[in-house]
């Protein structure tokens, strides 16, 4: 019996559904390796589909931490929520450290950067870092609706958990018609939150055309030479990471009694996504569905992963450290102790303290290089393969993200 077209392209579309997101993700980011090894800079002409899928991504971002965080802070107690975040701090600024630490003597050992020398009138034009009083004044918007058309993470998490407590104030107000506004409102965002869900569901089916293009673009404009040459400092951010996904975040895991091997298992969807997105915001709706599918409480989750996405950067404290090596032997600089303890609490504030903030990245290492007594300019000098460590360093940030997310949802849950 033959199926007509439309069968055919109905069942083929159930084979491609009941594949795994990891599975299909995966094909999509060896195709498109495999495209931009051969086509080279011609492979760009697919940047579009990537583009896209960034696009849906960011699209779906904004209504989901806004619906989901109202509906959590009116389902727990406020108690709670204040508990969470003396524990969620805390683990960002203690990770955060380590990791300047890691980049700093890995890089050490490797020394990337020797036989480099700095291009001749080489200019570097780093934005001016913002003071803490600012960027604590930021968070507050002076336009809700600016504030969610830039997607300004924090101001949105600020906006939700306000929203999220007038509601709940509302629902139990004993005037009745402000009660049943209250409850009219919480069934708004929780259809919201529904609607979001369903909406990211969708675009996750589109997510391997997305990594195929992103990643043949970038492969066959980045090319093999770049990586060669500068192949010390990748093989060093690399190999930084790797100690702080493999060692560092399992030790921590273990010690709240967290499956390390179950975890990793259920998370590597949102690790795949940053990796190839190299975007801790873009890939937040699929951190947060993989939160939910490691079994961390949406409470958790929905207040810890947005603030994570934009606050917590171990991936970047681990290249300022192994960027600061870089520089030091362009220029022929030895470390003392001192120095290395002044760079770590520099790293650790740069990261920590630049989050959100256009260019935070040069911002962050030009902090940490007046620190350390570096020239700046030398951040041209990684330009080259700045896409190919970008993808390692957002990983870590995601990773570490949900692994803060999961031992606080432990602690809480043994609380």
């Amino acid at each position: 019996m033959k199926l007509k077209g439309g069968q055919s392209i109905k069942l083929l579309w159930k084979w491609y559904y009941k594949k795994s997101f990891a599975l299909k993700i995966t094909i999509g980011f060896i195709v498109g390796i495999i495209i931009g090894l051969i086509f080279g800079p011609s492979a760009s002409v697919l940047s579009p589909f990537g583009k896209l899928f960034l696009n849906l991504l960011k699209m779906v971002v904004v209504p989901l931490i806004l619906f989901t965080l109202v509906v959590s802070v009116n389902t727990t107690d406020p108690k709670k929520l204040g508990s969470i975040g003396g524990k969620i701090f805390p683990y960002y600024i203690l990770t955060t450290a380590l990791a300047v630490g890691i980049g700093l003597l890995v890089a050490i050992f490797i020394n990337p950067g020797e036989g480099l020398t700095l291009p001749k009138d080489t200019e570097v034009e780093v934005p001016d870092a913002p003071s803490l009083i600012d960027v604590i004044l930021n968070i507050v918007p002076t336009n809700i609706f600016d504030a969610l058309a830039k997607g300004e993470i924090l101001s949105i998490v600020f906006v939700a958990v306000i929203a999220g407590f007038a509601i709940s104030f509302m629902r139990h107000s004993k005037e009745t018609t402000v009660a049943e506004w209250g409850n009219l409102l919480l069934k708004l965002m929780e259809a919201g939150s529904e609607l979001s869900s369903r909406i990211l569901n969708g675009v996750l089916q589109y997510a391997p055309i997305g990594v195929l293009g992103i990643t043949a673009s970038t492969v066959g404009n980045q090319g093999l030479e770049a990586l060669y040459a500068l192949s010390k400092y990748v093989g060093a951010s690399y190999l930084g990471v790797g100690i702080q996904i493999m060692i560092i975040f399992p030790i921590i895991l273990l010690l709240f009694k967290v499956p390390v091997f179950k975890f990793f298992k259920d998370v590597r969807e949102a690790m795949m996504t940053a990796f190839v997105t190299c975007s801790s915001l873009g890939t937040l709706p699929v951190t947060l569905k993989s939160a939910k599918k490691a079994g961390i409480s949406d409470t958790v989750a929905n207040f810890t992963l947005p603030i994570g996405a934009t606050v917590n950067m171990n991936g970047s404290a681990i290249h300022f450290g192994v960027g600061v090596v870089l520089a030091a032997n362009v220029v022929g600089y030895e470390f003392s102790v001192g120095a290395i303890i002044g760079i770590i609490l520099a790293g650790t504030l740069a990261a920590i303290g630049t989050a959100g903030v256009p260019g935070a990245g040069m911002i962050g290492l030009s902090i940490v290089f007046t620190q350390a007594g570096l020239p700046i300019e030398i951040v041209g000098l990684t330009a080259g393969v700045n896409v190919i460590t970008d993808m390692i360093f957002t990983t870590c940030n995601v990773t570490g993200d949900i692994v803060g997310a999961a031992i606080v949802d432990k602690s809480e849950n043994e609380n």
